[in-house]
């Protein structure tokens, strides 16, 4: 058995990647350790609520767009529904509110009206931003052209120039005077970094101008909608996404990448296996990587990235309410909470490593659009912050436990002070801090950007898609453009664009690998009104044991609104029975309707135990 490429992560870059190799024709084998697609692109379910993980707005949807036109030729744009948020942002306060509009002609009005003395230094700013975006969308890919044209590089691309040489705090302070008028335009800096006198101003713009030029989007039912539609394009094309498997060892020979080893993430029991391939996509934290090759280049990769600086992480809020909280005063999609002790820009870091009774925040209201995440009579939201690993790693867990609470409250009670009664409303809350963004995706420091968008860090100085084994490839956050939605989905697709262009390919077979996880069901018998049991084959190398628990994960699910089509179940058999069993509750959601439905013989797939 062989592939052409074998993906380690099933994030979006990955994901992107792996589409577009299939539909070049190629044999694409994607390795996910978590039992979904999409890292930080996915959702979870609890109680009557889709949870959305990552996505707050997406920016990059512009017309004729790179990321338009990615999604066209995977016609994502035919299968996957985006709202467009209201407006950019509003900065909510005691006294006036701030809110940023979609439009560059809106957005620039707004702030001069706002901030008359900085007329000029505004319109600047949306000068820079534009031609920042449109000037790096236009040069050439080339490194030969490049080199010839770096001498007119001031000429030809004066903005892209200006960006590189400033932070966002250098350029602001130089060309904007009031502080407040400084502190509205970074509102959503949290987005991108934690600390303006770091950000690099080039990286900043990009998103920034994509926001301002065609608005934010959400996807409708969450960013696991995104996930889901490119991994099941891959295996429509051919390929094959093999979920819940967890790479052990790159395999490399004479020089060059030969195979993957890879064992399931959920089952000790399983035994490894080795596929061979023409050539790897690591689709993870460029730090994990180390760990997955010999000694020789794990050390030239180490050596590599030794000086290299992780982004800040997050922390989220996940909220789910028993009403449209609009009621209680909130008027935006993205609220954001600047922090009573900023009053300046300079104040932003010291902020965002403070105490969180102060720290800066935004409020996401899913209502606001049709995001398909709650019920008709129930609405969803999150609040975000900038969060940094070591004040939690080092935590035991009754402490993590209470730390996370303390924290929970401290913000809830914030909310409630802008917005009076919302606390009564919230029906269900769960903290997500750095640790926990470490756990799900083996980002190092729980760092959702990869690496900080510095300015030594950025553009051309970011690592690029091969650097380290010819037929070895890197697609994430942490390399060559960066991070974000649009930044990860851009990765992908240049590194199959640089793959196709190496050609590092050979004759594959036609032999897939079976996943000996997916069984078909026995026996479907309803014990009573309230729940009924489902009895599989049991999978290859399944040996259950007291108090084990399993995924069980819905192939064809029959029924999918407002649910996902898994869930973890205490096993209902013992080891010596033939098959295996769950009991499932008939609860009236979509998963125990669809298990209601199900056919003797249809298949499904069960990670674990």
């Amino acid at each position: 058995m062989k592939y052409n490429t074998i993906i380690i992560g099933g994030g979006l870059a990955g994901l992107t990647a792996g589409a577009t190799l299939s539909k070049f024709g190629k044999k694409v084998l994607l390795l996910e350790q978590h039992h979904k697609p999409g890292g930080c692109a996915t959702t979870f379910k609890r109680g009557d609520f889709i949870v959305e993980v990552g996505l707050h707005e997406m920016s990059g949807l512009t017309e004729n767009g790179t990321i338009t036109s990615i999604f066209k030729m995977l016609e994502v744009d035919k299968n996957v529904q985006f709202e467009k948020v209201p407006e950019f942002y509003g900065v909510v306060s005691d006294k006036e509110d701030f809110v940023m509009p979609h439009g560059f002609d809106a957005a620039t009005k707004a702030l001069i009206d706002k901030y008359p003395e900085d007329e000029k230094g505004i319109k600047r700013f949306f000068k820079l931003i534009v031609g920042t975006r449109k000037e790096a969308i236009n040069q050439p890919s080339s490194p030969l052209k490049q080199k010839l044209i770096y001498p007119l590089m001031p000429l030809l691309y004066p903005n892209l120039v200006e960006a590189t040489k400033h932070t966002v705090g250098s350029w602001l302070d130089k060309y904007i005077t009031n502080e407040k008028a400084k502190l509205d335009l970074i509102a959503h800096i949290v987005y991108w970094g934690d600390d303006p006198y770091t950000l690099s101003m080039f990286y900043f713009a990009l998103p920034f101008s994509g926001f301002i030029e065609n608005g934010g989007h959400f996807i409708k039912g969450g960013s696991q909608q995104l996930s889901n539609y490119l991994a099941s394009y891959i295996e429509k094309n051919g390929g094959s996404v093999v979920l819940g498997k967890r790479a052990e060892k790159i395999i490399t020979n004479n020089g060059k990448v030969t195979g993957v080893t890879f064992r399931d993430s959920f089952n000790k029991n399983s035994k490894s296996k080795t596929i061979t391939c023409d050539n790897v996509i690591a689709n993870c934290a460029i730090p994990a990587v180390t760990s997955l090759l010999d000694a020789t280049y794990s050390a030239q990769l180490q050596q590599k990235i030794s000086s290299k600086t992780n982004s800040c992480s997050l922390l989220c809020i996940y909220l789910g309410f028993n009403t449209d909280v609009e009621k209680f005063g909130v008027k935006y999609y993205s609220n954001v909470f600047q922090g009573d002790d900023v009053t300046a820009l300079k104040d932003i870091k010291t902020n965002h490593h403070g105490d969180w009774s102060k720290r800066r925040f935004i409020f996401v209201d899913y209502n606001k659009v049709d995001a398909g995440l709650a019920p008709p009579h129930k609405s969803e939201g999150v609040i975000c912050a900038t969060d940094y690993i070591e004040d939690w790693e080092n935590l035991n867990k009754e402490d993590y436990d209470a730390k996370k609470e303390e924290v929970a409250q401290i913000l809830l009670q914030r909310l409630e002070k802008q917005y009076p009664g919302i606390l009564n409303s919230i029906e269900y809350y769960e903290v997500s801090t750095s640790k926990t963004i470490k756990r799900y995706t083996s980002n190092p420091t729980g760092s959702v950007y990869g690496y900080a968008q510095t300015k030594d860090q950025i553009a051309g100085k970011r690592f690029r898609n091969n650097f380290l084994i010819p037929n070895l490839y890197f697609a994430s956050a942490w390399t060559f453009p960066g991070g974000g939605f649009e930044g990860s989905i851009q990765g992908g697709f240049l590194a199959a664009l640089q793959m196709n262009k190496d050609k590092i390919w050979s004759d594959c077979d036609d032999a897939k690998y079976e996943d000996q996880r997916i069984v078909s069901l026995l026996e479907r018998k309803k014990i009573d009104d309230k729940s009924l049991e489902l009895r599989f084959e049991k999978p290859a190398d399944f040996l259950p044991h007291n108090g084990a628990y399993a995924c069980l994960n819905l192939l064809k699910p029959k029924v999918t609104e407002l649910d996902l089509p898994y869930r973890w179940l205490p096993i209902n058999s013992s080891s010596e029975e033939h098959g295996i069993g769950f009991k499932i509750e008939l609860d009236g959601s979509s998963f125990s309707k669809s298990c209601e439905l199900i056919d003797i013989g249809e298949e499904s797939i069960v990670f674990g135990p």
